[in-house]
């Protein structure tokens, strides 16, 4: 972790009014049913409420889309650069979510932040989509030829976190002998918890390693792009900007595959043309982002200057926690629910303002995501939860919604043999 390069500003006192009685963004009810925590939040404070996250540190939680989209939209106001944050000296040594509060070159603000955002979003452009399709066709042809002889599978292991992880390893050239212990150490950072620091500290081990590799051995890959890029990046500030992309495309997009398999084998809208799944797949995965999307919370935007939003008085310093999930249902701007949301692209599930996802990011996480599902779908068109749904459980992250395991059976199918 990198720490503030200034001392902290006071925290405000342990009885802090605007805090007291603040509702916990953790713990066993939340992530049976986050929804409900939201719903009455917004019943109890409005489109701004205060939290506290695990280790009672404190924050605000912005669960209005309007209130959301001004935050994000204002970086004068409200800016991305953690070293602001008043509250640094309540945060424990071993919080869980220190690796995605520290700051890193990525998090700069204005022209600074635009010098590390442009190598990326060159670097994400040069990818074919179409090839990337195709070798996402050959991941996932793979993976399934290793459970379909068996009649039944756990897809979030076996599939749904490998492929995009696989995916993302192709693209920056990274030997994919490598992708599990990168899998578990991007696990553990995200998922904050103990240990989480030391898997921190692997990563960029690991990215040093590519990055002296690549430099090396130059090849049509996205670190070798971004080496190469005139942005002429340290080898410090590469690494960290190498760590947020394949974190952040693929641990959200295996819970979106995720996420998405569960809504076609517990919706009849979906299970009804489960078979034909290449018609329905784009429609659930939209769902999925409005109504139960992997990126639900983000750590977070800090306050620039005292200031007012959604009705609660903000200080300088404040941490703002971003409540994607809750923003995508406000009724305020939803009032049906996802029924009037179908085609409708406008939900936050990719943030929004200069620091959302570069790109062509989504797009690229959209073509890995419906890769999987369709080709699972094609390849096991009788598959079926080997649970009852209510049974299925829920990773314990105030960050990520995603599930723990997805248990499936069906008719063992061939293996095709040649994919890989």
């Amino acid at each position: 972790m990198t720490q503030p390069h200034h001392a902290p500003d006071p925290a405000p006192p342990a009885g802090c009014p605007a805090h007291e009685g603040a509702a916990a963004l953790y713990g066993p009810q939340f992530r049976r049913n986050p929804a409900e925590v939201y719903r009455e939040l917004r019943r109890q404070y409005g489109p701004v409420a205060p939290i506290v996250l695990e280790g009672d540190v404190p924050g605000w939680f912005v669960i209005g889309y309007r209130e959301l989209r001004q935050v994000l939209g204002n970086a004068q106001l409200f800016g991305r650069d953690p070293r602001r944050w008043n509250a640094w000296d309540r945060v424990p040594s071993d919080w869980g979510l220190l690796p995605v509060v520290s700051y890193v070159p990525l998090f700069t603000e204005g022209a600074e932040h635009q010098r590390h955002a442009q190598p990326i979003g060159d670097a994400l452009t040069g990818i074919d989509q179409f090839e990337l399709r195709s070798h996402c066709e050959v991941i996932a042809d793979r993976l399934i030829d290793g459970f379909a002889g068996s009649g039944e599978a756990e897809l979030m292991s076996q599939y749904a976190h490998a492929i995009p992880l696989l995916a993302l390893a192709k693209i920056s050239g990274l030997p994919d002998s490598e992708t599990p212990d990168l899998l578990r150490d991007m696990n553990a950072t995200m998922d904050g918890g103990r240990g989480a620091m030391e898997a921190q500290g692997r990563l960029l081990a690991r990215m040093q390693r590519l990055l002296d590799s690549k430099r090396e051995r130059p090849g049509p890959d996205l670190v070798s792009r971004m080496l190469a890029h005139p942005a002429k990046l340290t080898d410090e500030e590469l690494i960290q900007d190498i760590i947020v992309v394949i974190t952040a495309g693929q641990q959200p997009t295996a819970d979106w595959i995720g996420n998405t398999l569960r809504l076609m084998l517990t919706d009849d809208r979906f299970a009804l043309t489960l078979s034909g799944g290449r018609r329905s797949a784009g429609q659930a995965l939209n769902e999925v982002l409005w109504e139960d999307t992997p990126s639900q919370n983000h750590l977070g935007r800090w306050a620039v200057r005292d200031t007012q939003l959604g009705g609660q008085r903000i200080q300088a310093g404040d941490l703002i926690v971003l409540g994607f999930a809750a923003a995508n249902s406000d009724p305020q701007v939803r009032p049906d629910s996802y029924a009037g949301s179908v085609g409708n692209h406008a939900q936050m599930s990719f943030s929004h303002g200069e620091h959302q996802c570069p790109y062509p990011a989504p797009e690229l996480a959209e073509v890995i995501a419906k890769a999987a599902v369709e080709v699972l779908l094609d390849r096991l068109p009788d598959v079926l939860l080997a649970v009852p749904a209510d049974e299925l459980e829920w990773r314990e992250s105030v960050l990520l919604r995603g599930l723990s395991a997805l248990p499936v059976t069906f008719t063992p199918a061939y293996v095709t043999g040649g994919a890989g």
